[in-house]
């Protein structure tokens, strides 16, 4: 791992992680996300961590917080410290670290733009500085045509020359298209995966770049899970909230996570501005982004062009405290 692992995060494993070692254990009625945010408040309003419910004053503490969680429940979820030994040295074998929401390497991005709405882990590979770093989300179909597919070739290159990180969710099609050229290019990338963390750290088209320090894989579920839809979706959030600004290069109208992720931003969390490809009314959805708020991409001729399109102000970001939010 880059880092040890702190108190605060064995915690938030022990009360929100299936800690899968080889195969799927029990989940051991895991705290839900609202759950956790609620416990984690009460904690706070007592003057006192996460880490402390794995210290010397726990059993009096796990009494303070029963009527927020029952005591049995609480008990339980905490004595499946004997699991993190095994599963923290398969994930240190592969080079995964872990921070919780509590933990001062956590992405500012990701407390700023989605308070209690950030992932209360994420587990990554390589080098987690790349996280503040900002940059260009890079979004778009898996089956997308060879059109888009040389686009996102060249804003991965061309945002590589000009020092901007690409941020992308890392699947087939446009994500490792965008990806790839900019880590061939020696640009900066983070992909923010929706499963399959534990097997994309070994892909030998990652291994140089995340050796190199121009690649942070990263994920808000267990290194080993598996593909979940809505996984997909929720991880969208993350994406565009470690991203100055959004490139949509193609959609399906009304369907998918490229769409929903993207109408998600033009409609309600407004992290940043969401431009889409110029195809000159030949997308339906990408017309249709248009619609709500989307910009048309500029397509900038040199590195000063492209660096200039991140010095601009934002749109207003999102109150945490919107209770209409989707949690992790």
């Amino acid at each position: 791992m880059n880092q040890s692992l702190s108190e605060n995060a064995k915690a938030t494993l022990l009360l929100t992680a299936p800690l899968i070692s080889g195969r799927e254990a029990h989940p051991h009625d895991l705290l839900t996300p609202g759950e956790f945010n609620y416990l984690a408040r009460h904690l706070e309003h007592l003057g006192v961590e996460l880490s402390d419910l794995i210290s010397g004053q726990a059993s009096a503490l796990i009494r303070a917080c029963s009527d927020v969680v029952a005591g049995e429940r609480l008990e339980q979820l905490l004595e499946r410290s004997f699991l993190l030994g095994p599963v923290v040295e398969s994930w240190q074998a592969r080079s995964i670290w872990v921070t919780s929401r509590a933990d001062a390497q956590y992405p500012e991005a990701l407390r700023v733009k989605l308070g209690e709405r950030a992932p209360g882990l994420l587990y990554g590979c390589g080098d987690q500085n790349l996280l503040d770093t900002g940059g260009l989300a890079v979004v778009g179909s898996r089956n997308a045509d060879p059109e888009a597919m040389s686009f996102a070739g060249s804003i991965g290159a061309q945002a590589a020359s000009s020092g901007i990180t690409i941020v992308s969710g890392g699947a087939r099609g446009i994500d490792q298209m965008a990806m790839l050229s900019a880590t061939t290019a020696g640009g900066n990338v983070v992909g923010v995966l929706a499963d399959g963390l534990d097997s994309a750290t070994i892909n030998r088209d990652n291994r140089p770049s995340l050796m190199e320090g121009n690649l942070c894989l990263i994920s808000p579920y267990d290194p080993k899970a598996g593909f979940n839809v809505g996984h997909a979706m929720q991880r969208n959030k993350v994406i565009y909230a470690l991203a100055q600004a959004g490139l949509v290069v193609s959609t399906d109208l009304g369907k998918g996570g490229t769409w929903s992720g993207a109408k998600e931003q033009l409609d309600r969390f407004h992290f940043g501005p969401v431009y889409v490809r110029d195809v000159q009314g030949t997308s339906s959805g990408l017309d249709a982004l248009q619609t709500k708020g989307a910009l048309v991409w500029p397509n900038p001729h040199n590195q000063d062009e492209f660096r200039e399109l991140f010095q601009r102000p934002t749109q207003p970001q999102l109150s945490p405290q919107d209770s209409s939010l989707t949690l992790f």
